[in-house]
């Protein structure tokens, strides 16, 4: 796949990976250079960092909390970054991903590369500077876990790239809980195995409407190998696993009913959107026959469903130390 890149090497506006590529700047804004570092993705992450921040045992001076997550949100960016650069030639070739800045050539990919690299080794000394190197550790862990193991290694071997390269997206909380507390214990780590769950049905409901472009480049996505059909079995398997496993913050005492009840009615719903998604009509293939209009809305839906439950889970714990719940 590697290879792919050469045939858009000569396009006019692209740049070829021969080294003689013009000026990184030629072409490029400040926007640009922003996209590299995919906001979106880095979003959610920054907030179930943030969230994993809020519900340590511990306090932590704001200055020194608002140094971490902004070395959360950096090590995140430059994941995106280098994920950019080594995807380049695949990003080439699909529709969504297309207008990026290093395929659309307004980047050079050596720059992006740089720019990647040099952010991660200064978020990876910030935090350990502001917080602590076991959070450094594993902001570089998470890192690595992404470059390497999942968009190196993962993405274009093996239809289970988001199953095992999901870990690097589960990462967040336990860097927050480890920026306070300097260690890792089971409640952060029940909070990364909420978002390892939740990462499957998540990317396949997307792989479903997007499986012309994983297929048109060549990334084995479960529904590019396995079929459609499957890929919907698998999303109601792992959001009925997931759903039980949200209310683990209650049964082991760092989150109270507020979470709770939160947990279960977007359980619940994640669970109707699941099932929607299983049972669209379908051809004999298990291709939707309505232009897979419930995978789109579980796959939006799974994206709010994170930012709720997190917060439900931040807000729960607020509450319960201002001594309005028993948490």
């Amino acid at each position: 796949m590697r290879g792919s890149s050469e045939a858009t090497a000569g396009t006019p506006g692209r740049f070829p990976d021969s080294g003689e590529a013009p000026d990184a700047l030629l072409g490029s804004v400040p926007a640009d250079w922003i996209a590299l570092l995919k906001p979106r993705v880095m979003t959610l992450v920054v907030f179930t960092a943030l969230v994993g921040l809020i519900v340590a045992p511990e306090p932590i001076h704001p200055v020194l909390g608002l140094a971490a997550i902004l070395a959360v949100t950096i090590g995140a960016g430059a994941s995106g970054a280098i994920n950019m650069w080594y995807d380049r030639d695949i990003d080439a070739l699909m529709r969504r991903t297309a207008s990026r800045p290093i395929p659309s050539g307004r980047i050079a990919p050596e720059a992006a590369l740089g720019y990647g690299v040099a952010l991660a080794v200064f978020a990876v000394l910030l935090m350990g500077l502001a917080a602590n190197w076991t959070a450094a550790a594993i902001l570089a862990l998470s890192i690595g876990f992404y470059v390497v193991v999942y968009t190196i290694w993962l993405k274009r071997r093996t239809p289970q790239n988001i199953v095992i390269g999901g870990a690097a997206g589960a990462f967040p909380p336990v860097i927050g809980w480890a920026a306070v507390t300097g260690s890792v214990e089971l409640a952060p780590l029940v909070l990364f195995a909420i978002i390892f769950f939740w990462t499957p049905p998540h990317f396949w409901a997307l792989s479903l409407f997007a499986h012309a472009d994983y297929a048109r480049a060549g990334v084995p996505m479960l529904p590019v190998v396995a079929g459609a059909r499957e890929t919907r079995r698998q999303i109601l398997l792992y959001t009925a696993l997931l759903v039980p496993l949200t209310l683990l913050p209650v049964v082991l005492g760092f989150a109270g009913w507020l979470y709770g009840a939160t947990a279960a009615l977007l359980g619940a719903n994640f669970l109707r959107h699941a099932l929607a998604v299983l049972r669209e009509p379908q051809d004999e293939a298990g291709a939707s026959l309505v232009k897979d209009a419930a995978a789109k809305a579980c796959f939006r839906f799974s994206i709010t469903y994170l930012f709720l439950l997190f917060g439900a889970l931040a807000a729960d714990r607020l509450v319960a130390n201002a001594g309005l719940l028993v948490p």
